[in-house]
């Protein structure tokens, strides 16, 4: 007879040791035997509760996303001005829950996942869509006409930073990652008011 309330309690354990798993390889090159052990049940019952590695996979990058947005949505609750709602999608972006070394290999492993996989690719589209609209509601007001493309410049120094410090290996904290694309936007918003 299953554990009444055990679902949720060993899905949370699979993605978390999927992001672990993930991030000890540095590359989606791991079993759903290893990614199993590590949350300490079978492999079987990581098959039965999503199906298969991708699916594994696509749930913990959906947990990643979600304390992503969360981080977002707190730095744009103590936002005033236009000029602070940039601000706090740049900082929420590289918040300590998202920019761990797991985390920051997740990520470059999901944005290698979406050139194969439609479901990657449309969790990837989400999230980049949200995070242009959360920049352009601060910049318009800021920049007008120009924000559009300061938004993708944005953005794209975003997940370039963090494809860098995947690559770097943690050499670069969130601090730096921060602090180079709040730099950016300062030469972005040089000289308007």
């Amino acid at each position: 007879m299953p554990k009444l309330g055990a679902e949720p309690i060993r899905r949370a354990a699979l993605v978390k040791a999927t992001i672990e798993a993930v991030g000890a390889a540095g590359s989606l090159d791991v079993t759903v035997a290893q990614i199993a052990r590590r949350a300490g049940m079978s492999s079987a019952l990581a098959h039965h509760y999503f199906g298969s590695k991708e699916q594994i996979f696509l749930a913990a990058m959906r947990s990643i996303l979600t304390l992503y947005g969360a981080e977002v949505r707190g730095a744009l609750a103590m936002a005033q001005t236009p000029r602070d709602r940039v601000q706090a999608v740049v900082m929420g972006s590289f918040a300590p829950s998202s920019f761990r070394n797991e985390a920051i290999s997740a990520w470059l492993n999901f944005y290698v996942l979406a050139q194969s996989s439609a479901a990657a690719r449309r969790l990837l589209a989400i999230y980049q869509a949200r995070l242009r609209s959360n920049l352009l509601v601060g910049l318009r007001p800021i920049v007008g006409l120009r924000a559009e493309a300061v938004a993708d410049g944005l953005g794209a120094l975003i997940d370039g930073v963090y494809i860098r410090a995947a690559l770097a290996g943690g050499v670069l904290d969130r601090r730096q990652a921060c602090d180079l694309v709040l730099a950016h936007l300062e030469l972005e918003l040089e000289g308007v008011q």
